[in-house]
């Protein structure tokens, strides 16, 4: 089987791609489905593994003043719905200058912004709780932003230009 190539790179004359290249809505969710997926698999196991160890995963939520432990369904839904809601929001940067680095940067910012109630718990809770929920924040972060932003990247104007090779 031959080179498989896109026929905008076999022209004489350099021809921008068709904007269906550009990637669509659908296709930023389902990165986010999927990423969001295996987020939450990983949590699972974290999560398993840390009630094994004996961690009870109890925090104290907002008006609250005794920790309460955090339902096992948690771990699965905080991961997918993080990173699709993600997802539909870089969908805004579609096309845009920088569109790579600017979803990359946001998605840190917010990602960074989200361990602070894991840190910010009363000495009531368990330094394992902590420790294992920011592993799960920071497993999301690396699986779902670079892959959104590398996503986004093909959108970028002069994106699909022919290069030298």
């Amino acid at each position: 089987m031959g080179r498989m190539s896109a026929p905008w790179l076999e022209s004489k004359t350099p021809v921008a791609p068709p904007t269906s290249a550009n990637p669509t809505l659908r296709q930023l969710v389902y990165a986010g489905v999927v990423t969001g997926s295996w987020s939450a698999v990983l949590s699972m196991v974290l999560y398993l593994i840390g009630r094994l160890a004996g961690t009870n995963f109890a925090l104290v939520w907002w008006g609250r003043t005794e920790p309460d432990p955090m339902p096992w369904i948690v771990f699965i839904l905080l991961p997918l719905g993080a990173a699709v809601l993600f997802a539909l929001a870089a969908s805004l940067a579609r096309g845009l200058s920088h569109a790579r680095a600017l979803t990359y940067w946001v998605g840190t910012l917010l990602a960074l912004a989200s361990l602070y109630p894991a840190i910010d718990q009363p000495s009531t809770v368990a330094w394992g709780t902590r420790i294992l929920l920011i592993l799960m924040h920071v497993i999301t972060w690396f699986l779902v932003v670079p892959q959104i932003a590398r996503i986004l990247g093909d959108s970028e104007p002069g994106q699909h230009e022919e290069r030298d090779v």
